[in-house]
């Protein structure tokens, strides 16, 4: 937890008006709170006022609350923990209480407002302007994540051998992984050969490897509660053909080109249009159909975008991807992607592998 967070969310409150916050979104409950758990359920509730913050969860995670929580009352609940941080609200007196939209589905809303005594108060960037800019301490954990899932790419690469299967080389990257000190994926591991590198976000299948394949590969790993994100693109034994070299060496143009514009006080709406002019004067503009990055954090996909529509303004210490890709349907596709830190001067690439069109050849 960075150490600035609490007073940063009471300084939003103040700034709102509002006497109290809630949360239950469990990547939010991280950053507050320290306790590390898995995003696809609620894990506790925070209640934070202005001398007082109350971390609410049950007995799965008591004792790992104990060990992980800082700055915080703990106290074991039963039952529904939403309802149990408005009760906790109800006795604290709060008025106004500033809470996130995104951490609540509607009925989880109903159910929380109804208990509650208070006004409540959603902020739909809450969450984002907390984490938008990462500390130190998190830049170095990113670090650490992003350098852990490139050591295991450089592993792989000799093992890529003809006949072996895109399952087999994703499974592969999420084992070691977890064998190195993760503790788990950052996302589901894309590994795709062939034609499918043409799907952006492709599910890795029993496509065998076969000399003049395409390989793709799009992976992260979640390190001390922090993700990285990459992707590199090569080709097995022989380039496809003059098509492919050509829209990798376009790819690459753009990627360049817009890390040389990341740094303070750049909109991201301005550095995705770096990218974006250059693939569509080569004339495949219609094959790049997503944005140029996004920010990587407690989550994989969180605040600031680089995109056509981004007004954010780039800081020193927010973490972005820089990711453009063509995609050709039927024949193949290209992405690079680096993870970059903005500094005061420009940005700090964390992605070290080569980025010049390599072949493989492990036969």
């Amino acid at each position: 937890m960075p150490e600035h967070a609490i007073q940063s969310l009471r300084n939003k409150m103040d700034a709102l008006g509002c006497d109290a916050c809630f949360s239950v979104a469990p990547p939010t409950n991280q950053y507050l709170s320290g306790l590390m758990t898995a995003f696809y359920e609620i894990s506790s509730a925070i209640v934070v006022t202005s001398n007082e913050a109350h971390f609410l969860c049950d007995f799965r995670y008591t004792e790992q609350a104990n060990e992980e929580v800082t700055g915080f009352t703990i106290t074991e609940i039963s039952g529904d923990q939403i309802i149990r941080g408005a009760e906790k609200l109800n006795d604290l007196g709060a008025k106004k209480v500033l809470f996130d939209p995104h951490g609540l589905t509607f009925a989880e809303y109903e159910r929380w407002n109804n208990k509650l005594s208070g006004e409540p108060v959603p902020n739909a960037t809450l969450a984002d302007e907390l984490r938008l800019v990462k500390s130190a301490e998190e830049i170095d954990t990113i670090r650490e994540a992003s350098e852990l899932a490139e050591g295991v790419l450089i592993d792989i690469l000799p093992q890529l051998t003809e006949g072996v299967i895109e399952k087999e080389i994703a499974a592969l990257f999420e084992f070691e992984f977890k064998k190195r000190g993760a503790s788990g994926c950052s996302f589901d591991t894309i590994a795709l050969f062939g034609a499918k590198s043409s799907l952006p976000h492709g599910e890795p299948a029993q496509k065998k490897l076969s000399p003049g394949d395409i390989m793709l590969f799009d992976f992260g790993c979640r390190k001390n509660g922090y993700c990285s994100d990459m992707t590199r693109t090569y080709v097995y034994e022989k380039s496809p053909g003059d098509w492919f070299d050509e829209i990798y060496n376009v790819t690459l143009e753009a990627q360049l080109a817009a890390l040389d514009a990341i740094k303070p006080g750049v909109i991201g709406q301005d550095i995705d249009g770096i990218a974006r002019s250059i693939i569509s004067d080569a004339g495949y503009g219609e094959f790049f159909g997503h944005g140029l990055g996004h920010g990587v954090g407690i989550e994989i996909h969180e605040n600031p975008r680089l995109n056509k529509e981004s007004k954010t303004i780039l800081q020193p210490g927010m973490v972005v991807t820089n990711e453009p890709g063509i995609y050709l349907p039927g024949k193949g596709g290209v992405r690079i992607e680096d993870l970059v830190v903005v500094t005061e001067e420009g940005c700090d690439i964390l992605t070290k592998e080569t980025k010049e069109l390599t072949v493989i050849s492990n036969s």
